[in-house]
């Protein structure tokens, strides 16, 4: 690539619209222009970075023996009813984009394709004999993202693989995902990334076990907890812990104390002068089902511990078929006006107790009449704790599950993992924490959707059973920005040498001399033919700018025909170290050469 003939266009300052460095760098370089609320435009340096990183996907699938196809992006409305996942996409999360055409059915454009391959599947697979099958494909997915942010990181059009496979039994539905655990950590470690996989949520997708794929960056979106015996990493999302033990408790008699503006945990600790591990503090939340009802959980915890609301949304849908729903649609803390729709008296904020009455909820027949009692496990296992009296101004002491108050039945872990935690397979270690970006995730979907859709196989032995299915995607515009968020410096961006849009960069200082443009055009010539990506900077322009652009843009190696020709040499300057160096002009290419093939590419 000449840059006197391409459209080449930098920006000095830092674009106002941008957030984080990586955002910021791809637009002043000019690899994207911003179309609309989360649009970017792909200009010609950022589709060869994207060309490269997608070619890396491809080659790491096709080794595990997926089959690539194509699957349409306009989809229609009744697959996501078949499968339940309508309303939770179109209402809960609300990030798809769904629309009406002219022969009023509704349709939706993808931002991904469970529906789609399972219907593809019940009508093609029929029997044992064609399982195993995995099927991927590359192209753009939509979300309607209620704020766009962070150019390609979280933009409403984006580019993704996204891949399905289809089994007989469990044993090879994870022997799948075995395989693409290990692609997708190839994917990452050709690309040049720092990476880590983790224990996931399975979120809206569903299914039993998952991992995330995580690019290590400062930047990143997601907290990942992890212990530095390499032997557990999950999402905070998911993360679990052993919370440190709780302090005996003094109170070894049940007795109603009046606690005078204490509606705090922290001045109900300054109060009885205690450790918080000995409070249990009962926190009201509303959740709404996807068939209109409203069920109030009271979620009884360890003071000194917050709710993970994944977990809780997790739980609660498991509950779903008790209210006859399939899902939860909003989950939230009840403000004012929200208790005053339902609420049949005041309630005792700040000082309710386990067994708050169920009178408290006004007779509607979109509310369910009795609360939802949760308790953590941090909470159960408490003695002679410290809690509300369901009175304003009161509390209570030395109160116990099953002789003050009934240990609620839905007992389970909705703790949130912290920093400092004893880990859950060695307390031995301790919970770390790092900043990361999701790049790719994989799940065992089981049978979900191929239940809900009617995608069944006749067995062996004759019968139908639904296929097992597994699900993997990989974020291919994503993992590009995500690449210049984790390796960037002051100047600009330091693209990783196997998905860099060109490996050299040519910098004539003075284009009048002409035996710096005849060196340059011989080696532009060679290098390329050499098979080493180059772009010949041939523009009228002062050799500080060239010098400042080739750093922006983070191509790996500057070749310079500057004052070292005297002697037979070019100088060379890699930009993830700032070395240099003056080769001799016919050794050029062959080093070059060799550095890339020893980067790993």
């Amino acid at each position: 690539m000449r840059l006197s003939k391409s459209l080449f266009v930098t920006l000095r300052e830092e674009p106002a619209e941008a957030e984080i460095p990586s955002h910021k760098l791809l637009l002043r370089a000019g690899y994207i222009r911003r179309i609309g609320s989360g649009l970017y435009a792909y200009l010609p340096l950022m589709w060869r970075v994207l060309t490269k990183v997608r070619q890396i996907v491809k080659e790491e699938m096709d080794a595990t023996g997926a089959q690539e196809c194509l699957l349409p992006q306009l989809q229609p409305a009744e697959l996501w009813q078949q499968s339940g996942r309508w309303d939770t996409y179109t209402q809960a999360e609300g990030i798809m984009f769904a629309f009406t055409d002219r022969q009023k059915r509704e349709v939706a454009l993808g931002p991904t394709h469970e529906e789609v391959i399972t219907a593809v599947a019940r009508d093609l697979i029929k029997s044992y004999r064609q399982l195993p099958q995995h099927l991927y494909q590359i192209q753009s997915k939509f979300r309607d993202e209620i704020r766009p942010r962070f150019g390609l990181m979280r933009g409403r059009e984006f580019i993704m693989k996204d891949g399905y496979s289809f089994h007989a039994d469990t044993e090879s539905l994870k022997a799948t995902y075995t395989d693409m655990h290990q692609a997708y950590c190839n994917m990452l470690t050709r690309c040049g990334l720092k990476f880590r996989a983790v224990d996931a949520d399975s979120g809206a997708i569903g299914g039993s076990g998952s991992q995330e794929f995580m690019v290590l960056a400062d930047a990143g979106e997601d907290d990942v907890m992890y212990t530095a015996d390499g032997n557990y990493a999950a999402n905070v999302e998911k993360a679990v812990s052993l919370a440190p033990d709780a302090v005996a408790s003094t109170f070894t008699s049940y007795e109603v104390k009046d606690t005078p503006n204490t509606n705090s945990i922290n001045k109900l600790v300054k109060f009885f002068e205690c450790d918080p591990t000995l409070i249990v503090k009962n926190v009201l939340q509303q959740a709404v089902y996807d068939n209109g009802k409203t069920v109030l959980v009271l979620i009884s915890i360890r003071s000194d511990r917050e709710v993970n609301q994944v977990k809780l949304t997790n739980e609660l849908v498991k509950l779903a078929p008790n209210y006859g729903a399939k899902t939860v649609i909003a989950l939230e803390v009840p403000d004012g006006i929200a208790i005053d729709k339902w609420a049949a008296k005041p309630l005792p904020l700040g000082y309710i107790a386990p067994d708050l009455g169920n009178e408290y909820i006004m007779a509607s027949p979109n509310v369910h009449p009795q609360f939802l009692r949760i308790v953590d496990a941090t909470a159960a296992s408490l003695t002679n704790f410290i809690t509300g009296a369901n009175d304003t101004g009161k509390h209570v002491v030395g109160a116990n599950w099953g002789t003050n108050f009934p240990l609620p039945a839905v007992n389970v872990d909705i703790q949130k993992a912290l920093v400092g935690d004893r880990a859950s397979h060695d307390p031995t270690q301790l919970l770390e924490t790092a900043r990361g970006i999701e790049v790719g995730h994989i799940f065992q979907l089981g049978t979900k959707y191929s239940q809900a859709m009617g995608a069944t196989f006749t067995n062996e032995q004759g019968e139908e059973q639904p296929l097992v299915m597994g699900c993997y995607g990989v974020g291919v515009s994503r993992l590009a920005q995500a690449a210049v968020e984790q390796s960037y410096d002051k100047d600009g961006i330091i693209w990783p040498v196997a998905i860099a849009p060109y490996h050299a960069i040519i910098c004539v200082p003075n284009i009048s001399d002409a035996q710096q443009m005849e060196v340059a055009e011989r080696l532009y010539a060679e290098l390329n033919q050499m098979g080493v990506e180059t772009i010949l900077d041939d523009r009228d322009e002062r050799a500080g700018v060239k010098f400042k652009d080739a750093d922006l843009i983070g191509i790996p190696f500057r070749i310079v025909t500057g004052r070292s020709l005297k002697d037979g040499k070019v100088e060379v300057v890699q930009r993830a170290t700032k070395q240099s160096q003056d080769i001799a002009v016919e050794s050029v290419g062959a080093i070059i050469k060799e550095w890339i093939v020893n980067s790993g590419q």
